[in-house]
């Protein structure tokens, strides 16, 4: 038996030796030529701190909207009170990335080398500088996560303990959390570092993290429906190409395209939802990114939040199995009245924010028009799209009747082979990585404060309004 200091030498070495080997195939697939992330983004750090600066001298006293008691106890939704700068979600419009419509990003963004969707290296670039990456640029990020893959042994060790029974997102950020041992910043700030260079800490732990994700949402895909075994990262190839090689679909050219898709759409939604918003707030607190985002995660994992595209699946499969293959007008409207009069919401349909069809959602349609025309799934989540918003319109209690991205994601996951519908969020939150963390660096850069709003009792919220309970 290894004694207790024995085997905390041991792992302290194999961790060194990980750190040693990626670092050295950074170098060895990184070149002097091509300007890294991390410098474009420092060079760009005085820049926004004045401009913050500026902006609260000259208008700080400004009064940007008001708060009423409904939107207090509504969950704070559409208060004006956080800082987001990777992505603003219009109701008519729908997400922008750092300016950029969906659209835009899959012209402007670099494309994989047998693809036309463009890769997560791009939006991870674009929402820390908001600059379009070159492919060059793009290259040598991709050479850098992959060189920075490697998971501890121990962590791959914990994942190979967890039963089988135990939810994929609960294994997701527990291993997330136990990457805690890694981090940059916890161990350089124990130390005593000074605050100016808290961002660099993040960075680095925030492209450490991104690099091992795939690895670990792999690895749990393989132990809990496959063999076990996870095919090692490929140092020349893009991230959404490994990570659809490592869960077992890397010959499918069309499957790793709408991975990069899926990987890009999903990965930015304003900073108010409950894994943005989570994330933020546990990072302000100076937590690691490690644990930052292993809080957004457990967030995720919600049923009213990252598990609403599992949930669309189930829904259209009961469809399916109910009307079989006549998806005529008539038993379409049947259903969704049938739904909405069992008192049961349409789900995939409906946004807090979006008041038209998610363009998510449109560019999945897109995808999915080009590549599987025919797949009778689809052909069902065409004709929900054409009858479900009149019916919702007229049943009246839903404000926006049209789709979100939940509502065709699944349907394509499943046509390529990838059918284990409890997983799908483990995807969601691997893409989630990709906009909360630059966020975490953005904040340490420009020296964003703790995050402590005012709360109120309802008797005092009494008083404030003049009621009397």
């Amino acid at each position: 038996m290894i004694a207790p200091a024995s085997r905390f030498a041991l792992r302290a070495a194999q961790n060194a030796k990980f750190q040693t080997a990626a670092f050295n195939n950074f170098r060895r697939y990184s070149t002097a030529k091509t300007p890294t992330l991390k410098e474009v983004f420092a060079a760009k750090i005085p820049g926004e701190i004045e401009k913050i600066k500026k902006l609260r001298k000259e208008h700080g006293s400004k009064v940007i909207g008001e708060v009423t008691l409904d939107q207090v106890y509504g969950g704070a939704r559409g208060i004006k009170s956080l800082v987001w700068e990777g992505s603003v979600l219009d109701s008519e419009e729908g997400i922008r990335f750092r300016g950029k419509t969906i659209p835009e990003c899959q012209e402007l963004l670099p494309k994989g080398p047998d693809g036309q969707e463009p890769l997560p290296e791009g939006i991870f670039w674009l929402l820390l500088t908001g600059e379009v990456p070159t492919e060059a640029q793009v290259k040598s990020l991709s050479a850098e996560w992959a060189a920075r893959s490697d998971v501890p042994k121990f962590v791959e060790e914990l994942l190979d303990r967890c039963p089988n029974t135990l939810h994929p997102m609960a294994q997701f950020s527990l291993a997330v959390t136990a990457l805690e041992h890694e981090s940059s910043f916890a161990k350089a700030y124990a130390k005593g570092i000074n605050k100016k260079d808290y961002w660099s800490y993040f960075y680095d732990d925030s492209m450490d993290l991104i690099a091992k994700l795939p690895t670990i949402a792999a690895k749990i895909y393989r132990n809990i429906y496959k063999d076990g075994k996870v095919a090692a990262v490929q140092k020349d190839k893009d991230y959404a190409y490994n990570f659809s090689n490592q869960l077992g679909f890397g010959e499918n050219k069309d499957f790793v395209d709408l991975m990069r898709l899926y990987l890009v759409i999903h990965s930015d939604h304003e900073g108010g939802n409950v894994s943005a918003h989570t994330t933020h707030l546990v990072g302000s607190a100076l937590s690691s990114p490690f644990l930052s985002l292993s809080a957004g995660l457990q967030g995720l994992a919600g049923p009213l939040h990252g598990l609403a595209n599992q949930e669309v699946l189930n829904w259209l499969t009961e469809m399916k199995k109910k009307i079989g293959d006549d998806l005529s007008d008539e038993n379409i409207k049947k259903y969704l009245w049938d739904t909405l009069n069992g008192g049961r919401v349409v789900p995939g349909y409906g946004h807090a924010v979006l008041r038209k069809t998610d363009p998510r959602y449109v560019s999945q349609r897109e995808f999915a028009l080009k590549k599987l025309p025919e797949d009778p799934m689809f052909q069902l989540v065409s004709q929900v799209y054409k009858i479900a918003p009149g019916v919702l319109t007229e049943h009246g209690k839903t404000k926006n009747p049209y789709p979100n991205v939940d509502a065709h994601s699944g349907v394509l996951l499943q046509y390529y082979g990838l059918t284990e519908a409890n997983y799908y969020t483990v995807l969601f939150g691997v893409s989630r990585a990709l906009g909360v963390l630059p966020q975490l660096i953005i904040d340490r850069a420009v020296g964003a404060p703790i995050e402590r709003p005012k709360s109120f009792s309802t008797e005092k919220y009494a008083e404030l309004v003049g009621a009397k309970l």
